[in-house]
């Protein structure tokens, strides 16, 4: 059962993986000079009054101090304190023995970061720097009114080509994110995470986070009330954290249990597949998409529903999802033995993970016959153990249907750090809902 949805959301951090995928551009033929479109007057003030407080962030392997990647970040008032996203800290968040932090401002001055604070759910992290703030960029303690429409300007370092300004509209909150975002109209790249997006008034409506891949100027922001919320937990005179690991996992935790709570508040819908009665759940946060196709002897309908958002970990670990999936096959030529083969190659062919998967432990699987109160199935569910998380797990669930032998309902559902207990709670209230029962 092949159904997978590119992901199309990109954050913005500047990575060498990233620099290595540039190719070397060919010559270009000899054209007239295209002129670029002059920053307007406004957005030059903006920056001439904001540049002396905003920062690159960047990630240095501590051997050699060889830069790994880079994002943005602005110093809070007039305080040392310097919010960006936690997907910029991430390295040395999780594995400092490896990763430090540096940071760069646009006059060329450097110095060493100390990560005090992130939000994994919300993507923000604040650290403290070795300078203060001129106060330019305030995070005020009510929450910023704006309108659709509204002008907003965006600020970081591109590419890390040097720091920019862009000019953009606000256009509301985004519905289909689990957490809230920002939609910014306007051009944001690789690098600015972290920066700030402002409003005329040079007040903060924003933290850069990310933008889809499959559209034109189609960007996100974290909404500064997060950025305010998280700065108030800091004491600038703290500590850092000794493991920020562990932080990570208890966040992972609490975001996993609203994730399940909101699947199951209500029981799940029940759409028709051929005989068959299947669930799904569609939401402004899980979107549902189709697709039938027709084959000498025989049909496929698929069906797929997943969370259009999930959690950044790490440049290798993205979760906190769900997906639910189904395949309903007829035989329309062949017999019931060459039918069976048919299914059994495509019960076969899913994958539950690798024992060689450095983030997870290998799959443990468990195979039985089983029967709700409409419908004898063949069930495998997988479960896998977060190697640098206690108490995270990846549920997988497969079922096929063995009720009659022309006929066929596969049907998986995957949720990504979970608890143990969440996974076998959601495991069970998706068998409970398959059925036979649709229309013929």
């Amino acid at each position: 059962m092949k159904f997978t949805k590119l992901a199309l959301l990109l954050t913005l951090t500047w990575g060498c993986a990233a620099a290595n995928a540039q190719q070397t551009p060919a010559p270009a033929a000899a054209t007239e000079p295209v002129a670029l479109p002059t920053p307007s007057s406004t957005a030059q003030k903006l920056y001439s009054a904001a540049k002396a407080d905003l920062l690159q962030v960047r990630s240095l392997l501590k051997s050699g101090r060889v830069q790994s990647s880079v994002g943005s970040g602005f110093l809070v008032g007039t305080s040392n304190l310097v919010m960006t996203n936690y997907h910029v800290v991430s390295q040395f968040a999780l594995d400092p023995d490896t990763y430090t932090g540096e940071w760069v401002d646009t006059e060329g001055q450097r110095g060493s970061i100390e990560l005090l604070a992130v939000d994994v759910l919300h993507d923000l992290a604040v650290v403290r720097v070795n300078r203060y703030g001129t106060g330019y960029f305030k995070l005020g303690d009510k929450p910023l009114r704006l309108t659709q429409g509204q002008y907003l300007y965006s600020l970081g370092n591109p590419l890390d080509l040097g720091f920019a300004i862009s000019e953009g509209a606000y256009n509301g909150v985004i519905a289909r994110s689990f957490y809230e975002q920002l939609m910014f109209t306007g051009p944001i790249n690789a690098g600015m995470s972290g920066g700030p997006s402002v409003t005329v008034d040079g007040e903060v409506a924003g933290v850069n986070v990310a933008k889809r891949l499959d559209g034109e100027l189609v960007s996100f922001l974290v909404p500064a009330k997060h950025a305010q919320e998280l700065l108030k937990k800091v004491k600038p005179e703290a500590k850092p954290p000794k493991d920020f690991t562990a932080i990570v996992a208890q966040q992972l935790l609490a975001h996993q249990t609203a994730m399940v709570d909101q699947l199951l508040a209500k029981p799940l819908t029940i759409k028709g597949m051929g005989p068959y009665s299947v669930p799904v759940r569609e939401s402004e946060q899980m979107r549902c998409w189709g697709r039938s196709t027709d084959r000498d002897s025989f049909s496929v309908e698929l069906t797929n529903c997943a969370m259009e958002s999930s959690l950044f970990v790490s440049s290798t670990l993205q979760t906190g999802q769900v997906q639910i999936q189904h395949q309903y096959m007829k035989s329309t030529g062949l017999d019931q033995v060459r039918f069976a083969v048919l299914s059994s190659a495509s019960f076969r062919n899913e994958n539950f993970g690798s024992h060689k998967d450095k983030r997870l432990t290998g799959p443990i699987c468990t195979e039985q016959f089983v029967k709700n109160s409409s419908l004898p199935m063949r069930a495998v569910m997988c479960v896998s153990a977060y190697r640098k998380f206690d108490g995270l797990y990846d549920f997988a669930l497969l079922t096929s249907s063995t009720d009659d032998g022309k006929m066929n309902l596969q049907s998986r559902l995957d949720a990504r750090g979970v608890s143990y207990e969440n996974g076998m709670r959601a495991s069970r209230a998706f068998i409970e809902a398959l059925g036979r029962g649709g229309k013929k």
